[in-house]
Order: structure tokens, then C-alpha cells, then sequence
């Protein structure tokens, strides 16, 4: 069975920095597309960057410029760079492949706050 597990996220002031890691068991991110996503309380989990098997990069519109996706094939996992946070990126974050095929974690909270 396959398994995630997020792990990084934290406490951060407005304008720092976190990385987010994402470690799998049971499948190859490698053959997988894979993304991260987010969700805060009511409401519904939303799209942040993914990484295709191919190694295109795609990135929702309120992130490009700030997240990078990136993968390591030999650690089996992948990871989400996250600069100039804004409060608006507080959240749970989640990684799966092809939307969610999955089970999710439990993700990974990230509070950005003075």
C-alpha cells in the first residue's frame, strides 16, 4: 500500500522561507505525476505545483515566482520550496500524484504569522 508523508512545515514570519518534503513508500514518485496541494478550513483543497514523470513544472498562479517543486529520485521524495510566505499561505499541505490516486497523510501545517 502506498503511503505519503509530509513533513516541514512549521511557525514562520511573513516574508521567510520553509521547505516542505514529501516521502513515499509502497510506489516511485519517479513514475508518478506528482503535486502538492493545501487546504484551510472550509474550504476545499486547492491545486499549489505539481511535477510531471516527464519533469515539466506547473504552479498555481497565487505561488509562481515564490514555490519551486522539486524531486529526488534517490531519497524517493519530493519537495516544495516555499519563499516570501504570506499569511494567505497558511495551511495544511498535502502531496499525491494524478490529483489524489493516493490515500493522503496527514499533511503538513504551515502557520505564517507575525
Amino acid at each position: 500500500q502506498v503511503q505519503l508523508v509530509e513533513s516541514g512545515g512549521g511557525l514562520v514570519q511573513p516574508g521567510r522561507s520553509l521547505t516542505l518534503s514529501c516521502a513515499a513508500s509502497g510506489t516511485f514518485l519517479s513514475m508518478n505525476n506528482m503535486g502538492w496541494y493545501r487546504q484551510v478550513p472550509g474550504k476545499e483543497r486547492e491545486f499549489v505545483a505539481s511535477i510531471m514523470r516527464i519533469g515539466s513544472l506547473h504552479y498555481a498562479d497565487s505561488v509562481k515566482g515564490r514555490f519551486t517543486i522539486s524531486r529526488d529520485n534517490a531519497k524517493n521524495t519530493v519537495y516544495l520550496q516555499m519563499a516570501s510566505l504570506k499569511p494567505e499561505d497558511t495551511a495544511v499541505y498535502y502531496c499525491n500524484a494524478g490529483g489524489g490516486i493516493y490515500p493522503w497523510g496527514q499533511g503538513t501545517q504551515v502557520t505564517v504569522s507575525s
